[in-house]
C-alpha cells in the first residue's frame, strides 16, 4: 500500500509521510522546482525548467538532473515513483497525493453548499498564509511571474472565503462584522459594492424610481443580470447618462440600422449604427455579432451605454458575424482595410476609435494612416504584437495545439475544449455565462475561420507605429489577464506618445458586466473623453 503523501503550499513548503514531516532539500531552486510540479500538475519540457530556474551561464540541464536526484529521495516511495521523467518531459504524479491548496480551491469551487461556517473560517485562517513563503527570487524571472499569478488566486480564494462570512446567514453580527472587515481590507472595492446593493435594497423606492424599474423589466432579458443593470442604472457615471434615455439594452436590437459595404477586395462587410450624437466608432475584433452581441453578458451592457450618448458604429469582422465568412484573406491588413471601408462609408470626418483586444492594433494603423480623421484612442485587453513574435517555443506549440482543438471543438457541447478556451478568456465567468459563450462560439464563426482568426492574430505587428500615434490614448487592461498578459497592454501604453495606462482588476480577458471592474473601466473612459474633449 502506498504511503500517503501531504504537502502544503501554503506558508513555507511542507511534505509530510505518514504523519511525519520530510527534510527537504536545502537549495531553494530545486524547493521551488518541486513546488512548481506539484502546483502545476502537468508535464513540462526540460527545455522550460531550465529556463524557469537557470540563467544561461550556468549548467542547466545538469543542475535539472541533480535537483531531481534530490526530489526523489524526497517524494518518492518504495512502491511508488511520483517524480516521472524522461529525455523530453518530467512531471509529478499526484495521484493520491493531498495537496492542501488544490483541497481548498476544490472545497470552495465545487463543494459550497455543503460548507459549515467551521470550514469557512479555517479557510479563511489557512488562507492567511503567503503561498511558497521564502521562495521568491529562487528561480529565473518568469518563475517569479508565475508565483505571483498563484498568489493572486489564493487572494483571490480568500477574498471569496470573507465573503462568504461575511454575508452568511448563520454567522452572528459580531462575527460578521469582523470578517467584513478583512474582506474590506483586501478587497475594498468588492466589500463596498455589496454594501452599496444592500442599502439600495433597503432604501424604499421612490414612485419615480419603482416606474423606472418596472420599464427596465419589461425590456430584461430574464437573467440576474437585469437586476445588476436595475441597480448600476441609479449609479452610472455622468458621462453615460443619456441624451434620449428610452434606448435601453433589450431595444437595441430592435433600434440598430444594419447595412453592408464592400472591402477593396469585394467581401461585403456588415456594420451597425445606434443613437444619436457625435459617433464612435469600435474597430472589429473576434467574437462579434451585430445581432447577438446584445444577449452577451460581456458586451450587451457596455454597448448599450455607449450608445446612450453617442451615434455608436460597429461593424463583424470579415470571416465572422453577419459579414462575409467564405473570404480568401484573413489577415491583418485586410482587418485594417475593413475599418477604412466602414469609416469611407459613413462618410466620417472625425472620431474616436475604440479598439479591444486584436482590435486595439487595427485602431492603431488606422489612427496612423488617417491622423486627421481620429481624435483619440480607446484600447483594451490589446496588444503590439502577435503570439508568434514573442511567445516561447513551448508557448508557440501550445497555440498550434488550440488551433487544432478549436478545429475540432468549437461551437459543441464538449466540455474538455470549452475549459481550455474559457479559462483563458472568461475564467471568472459564472457557469449561465460560459454556457452562454459556448452557444456564443457556434453562432459567432467557423469551426475553420476561429482557427484562421487565432493565426492570424500571432502575425499582428505594429510596434514600430506606436511612436506615430497623434490621437490622445488611453490603454486598459486586466490586471491577471491571462490571455494577453498585463505586460503587453503595459508596453503598449509606453510606446504611444503621452497614453494614459489604467490597471484593471480583474483576470478577465474582457469583462463581464456583473463585476466591479466594468464600472471602474467605464468611469475611467468618461473622465478620459471629458478631459480630452472628444
Amino acid at each position: 500500500m502506498s504511503q500517503i503523501l501531504e504537502i502544503s503550499l501554503l506558508g513555507e513548503l511542507r511534505v509530510n509521510c505518514a504523519g511525519a514531516q520530510i527534510a527537504l532539500p536545502a537549495s531553494r531552486k530545486t524547493r521551488a522546482l518541486l513546488a512548481f510540479l506539484i502546483s502545476t500538475g502537468r508535464p513540462h519540457r526540460r527545455e522550460r525548467l531550465c529556463e524557469l530556474f537557470w540563467d544561461i551561464p550556468d549548467d542547466p540541464k545538469a543542475a535539472l538532473r541533480w535537483a531531481l536526484s534530490k526530489l526523489r529521495k524526497v517524494v518518492d516511495t518504495p512502491d511508488k515513483c511520483r517524480i516521472i521523467a524522461d529525455r523530453e518531459r518530467v512531471h509529478f504524479d499526484a495521484t493520491g497525493v493531498l495537496i492542501d491548496v488544490k483541497k481548498l480551491r476544490t472545497d470552495i469551487v465545487h463543494k459550497p453548499q455543503v460548507l459549515s461556517v467551521k470550514d469557512l473560517e479555517t479557510m479563511a485562517y489557512r488562507l492567511e498564509q503567503v503561498l511558497l513563503d521564502g521562495l521568491d527570487g529562487a528561480g529565473v524571472g518568469r518563475f517569479d511571474a508565475w508565483l505571483l499569478a498563484e498568489r493572486h488566486d489564493v487572494h483571490l480564494a480568500r477574498v471569496d472565503v470573507l465573503k462568504r462570512l461575511a454575508t452568511h446567514p448563520h454567522v452572528p453580527k459580531i462575527a460578521a462584522k469582523k470578517w467584513f472587515g478583512l474582506w474590506e481590507e483586501i478587497d475594498p472595492l468588492g466589500a463596498s459594492s455589496h454594501h452599496i446593493l444592500e442599502v439600495l435594497d433597503a432604501t424604499p423606492a421612490t414612485p419615480a424610481a419603482t416606474d423606472q424599474i418596472q420599464q427596465d423589466n419589461r425590456y430584461s432579458r430574464e437573467t440576474s443580470r437585469d437586476i445588476a443593470t436595475t441597480r448600476w442604472a441609479t449609479t452610472k457615471p455622468s458621462w453615460a447618462i443619456s441624451s434620449n434615455p428610452d434606448i435601453h439594452t433589450a431595444q437595441a436590437l430592435r433600434a440598430q440600422e444594419i447595412r453592408f459595404c464592400e472591402a477593396q477586395d469585394g467581401v461585403k462587410i456588415a456594420y451597425a449604427t445606434l443613437g444619436s450624437g457625435a459617433p464612435i466608432l469600435k474597430a472589429a475584433n473576434w467574437l462579434n455579432h451585430l445581432e447577438f452581441d446584445w444577449d452577451s453578458p460581456i458586451w450587451g451592457k457596455g454597448f448599450a451605454e455607449i450608445a446612450r450618448r453617442r451615434t455608436f458604429i460597429r461593424y463583424d469582422e470579415r470571416g465572422c458575424g453577419l459579414s462575409d465568412w467564405d473570404v480568401a484573406d484573413l489577415s491583418f491588413s485586410a482587418f485594417v482595410e475593413d475599418l477604412e471601408a466602414v469609416a469611407d462609408k459613413l462618410e466620417l470626418e472625425r472620431f474616436p476609435l475604440l479598439g479591444i483586444s486584436q482590435g486595439c492594433a487595427v485602431a492603431i494603423e488606422y489612427a496612423v494612416r488617417h491622423p486627421e480623421r481620429v481624435s483619440g484612442l480607446i484600447l483594451f485587453g490589446g496588444y503590439a504584437c502577435g503570439w508568434r513574435h514573442h511567445a516561447s517555443q513551448e508557448e508557440q506549440a501550445l497555440r498550434e495545439t488550440m488551433m487544432t482543438l478549436t478545429e475540432l471543438g468549437w461551437g459543441t457541447d464538449n466540455p474538455a475544449y470549452r475549459q481550455v478556451f474559457s479559462q483563458t478568456f472568461i475564467p471568472e465567468a459564472t457557469s449561465e455565462e460560459l454556457d452562454w459563450f459556448n452557444e456564443f462560439q457556434r453562432l459567432t464563426a467557423s469551426p475553420s475561420n476561429a482557427a484562421r482568426f487565432q493565426d492570424a492574430f500571432g502575425h499582428i505587428d505594429v510596434r514600430d507605429r506606436l511612436a506615430d500615434v497623434k490621437a490622445p490614448t488611453i490603454v486598459l487592461h486586466s490586471k491577471y489577464d491571462q490571455r494577453i498578459p498585463i505586460e503587453l497592454g503595459r508596453a503598449l501604453a509606453s510606446g504611444i506618445p503621452d497614453a494614459r495606462f489604467v490597471p484593471l482588476e480583474s483576470r478577465n480577458h474582457i469583462l463581464v458586466d456583473h463585476e466591479p471592474a466594468w464600472q471602474v473601466c467605464f468611469e475611467a473612459v468618461g473622465r478620459f473623453m471629458n478631459e480630452k474633449g472628444i
